[in-house]
């Protein structure tokens, strides 16, 4: 069980790993790969979007893969 906090917190600082640290490998590396490239091919505008986006998703898939304490 994955917490939503931590896997956005990585992920922005780290794009993939909040994926990675929810067991979602490949959309990790997706993550990456694909940030750099925006990063170095954009000059930083698209690379800050694609951090916030990764974030997004590894907060979004952690929350809705939690399971309900009773």
């Amino acid at each position: 069980m994955s917490n939503p906090g931590t896997a956005a917190v990585l992920s922005f600082f780290i794009p993939g790993v909040g994926q990675i640290y929810n067991g979602c490998i490949w959309r990790g590396i997706f993550w990456l790969i694909i940030t750099p490239g925006f990063w170095i091919g954009t000059g930083g505008t698209l690379g800050w979007i694609c951090h916030l986006i990764a974030a997004w998703t590894a907060y979004s898939y952690a929350r809705k893969n939690l399971i309900p304490a009773y």
